[in-house]
Parts: C-alpha cells; sequence; structure tokens
C-alpha cells in the first residue's frame, strides 16, 4: 500500500453508472417477499432479482385496470390451457 494517495481527479457517486431509464431507489420489502423472488431465480438458472421484481410490478400495472371479469376469464383460459 502507498503512504499516500491522491484523489485530485477523483469524481463522487456510484461505481457502476445507473443504465438510462433506471431509477435507483430505496425500497423496503419483507424477508419472505425477497426470498421467493430470489428462489425463483435460482430456478431459473440464474438471473437477476430485481429484474424478476421489475416484471412482476410491469406486470400488475398492465392488469391492475383490467375489470375483475376479465381478471377471472383470464386466469381460467389461462389454468385451462395448462390442464389440456
Amino acid at each position: 500500500m502507498k503512504r499516500e494517495y491522491d484523489f485530485s481527479t477523483a469524481k463522487r457517486g456510484p461505481v457502476m453508472p445507473v443504465p438510462k431509464g433506471k431509477t435507483r431507489i430505496t425500497i423496503r420489502l419483507d424477508e419472505d417477499v425477497i426470498a421467493w423472488f430470489r428462489t425463483q431465480v435460482e430456478r431459473a438458472g440464474g438471473g437477476n432479482y430485481q429484474s424478476l421484481i421489475n416484471d412482476a410490478l410491469r406486470q400488475h400495472i398492465a392488469n391492475a385496470g383490467e375489470p375483475l371479469e376479465e381478471t377471472l376469464r383470464r386466469v381460467v383460459r389461462e389454468e385451462m390451457r395448462r390442464a389440456g
């Protein structure tokens, strides 16, 4: 190790820049929720649990305006497809 380091040209901030279209936030989630997403990533053979949470939130947003009747019809169709 050096006795002294020159930080005169150093820049403050994160080591890894945040990609465009992304915002870094701090959020508190229950441990069981995080564990579930991490397990899903492990079962899939890898990936990023944060991306999986992002996808789940997008899916929720897409379906949030859907009337209950349409939601039920969609779920029944999906289940029938899986069973058949």
